[in-house]
């Protein structure tokens, strides 16, 4: 089992990277994606579940446009996680999750996800840590579901955003007519607990590794985002996949 520590895991792109050519790579990526995207929905054999994870400004909204934005619509949907409501309070923390779970040929994007429930529950004292546990051991058996009864491709990636970069980001969420929208006044509270969140998603990371989760570097918008595209183009292609023969 891997041991992970984001105090020591770099935010940031590889310093020897060019900023222009790795954006001219990602316009590529995307391209091959929307390919890879419709032969996906063709063959029907596979869905794919893609969880975005991260800090408040960490970039999640941003990868979901500039990474999934041209893709055929058909094909893709998006599902975000905040405050359960009273219904989903009456249900087991995953039946609001499971009925957004992508059928074949779907890929279905979680912006945050079932792991919100040993994360921030924890930060805040809403869940100790022997119903955590019993959370990750109930996690590790519904992606395992997910994986071996429906075919379904899990892709796991938190967006590791420095302290000073998302101390930037709110403060523009603040200024910026176009991102005021986004801001919610307990967002500086919730950053004053990045070490409590720290230690609680590593321990996701330990606990709920199979998959293994992608940690990404998120200070640079271009670098993240040609990151993600890269990841998932790679898988895609793996599948060796083909169109289906015209029915009789």
């Amino acid at each position: 089992m891997s041991t992970y520590n984001l105090d020591k895991i770099n935010t940031k792109a590889p310093k020897n990277l060019d900023k222009e050519r790795i954006k001219s790579k990602l316009a590529k990526l995307i391209e091959e994606l929307s390919v890879l995207q419709n032969l996906f929905y063709a063959e029907d054999k596979h869905s794919l579940l893609i969880i975005l994870q991260g800090l408040d400004a960490s970039g999640k909204d941003g990868a979901i446009k500039n990474v999934f934005g041209t893709l055929n619509p058909q094909g893709v949907s998006v599902s975000s996680f905040k405050v359960p409501t009273e219904e989903e309070l009456k249900h087991d923390f995953l039946w609001r999750i499971h009925k957004n779970t992508p059928e074949k040929g779907m890929i279905k994007i979680f912006n945050r996800s079932h792991y919100e429930d040993v994360l921030v529950t924890r930060v805040h004292g809403w869940c100790d840590d022997v119903l955590a546990k019993k959370r990750m051991k109930a996690i590790n058996q519904f992606e395992d579901l997910l994986i071996h009864h429906n075919n379904t491709i899990i892709l796991k990636f938190y967006l590791h955003v420095s302290k000073d970069e998302q101390a930037e980001r709110l403060v523009e969420r603040m200024k910026d007519p176009a991102k005021m929208w986004k801001y919610n006044a307990n967002d500086m509270n919730e950053a004053q607990s990045r070490a409590k969140y720290y230690q609680y998603y590593q321990e996701c990371f330990e606990k709920c590794n199979k998959p293994e989760w992608h940690i990404i570097p998120s200070d640079q918008n271009w670098y993240k985002e040609y990151t993600i595209a890269k990841i998932i183009r790679d898988v895609l292609v793996s599948l060796k996949m083909k169109y289906p023969n015209l029915k009789n």
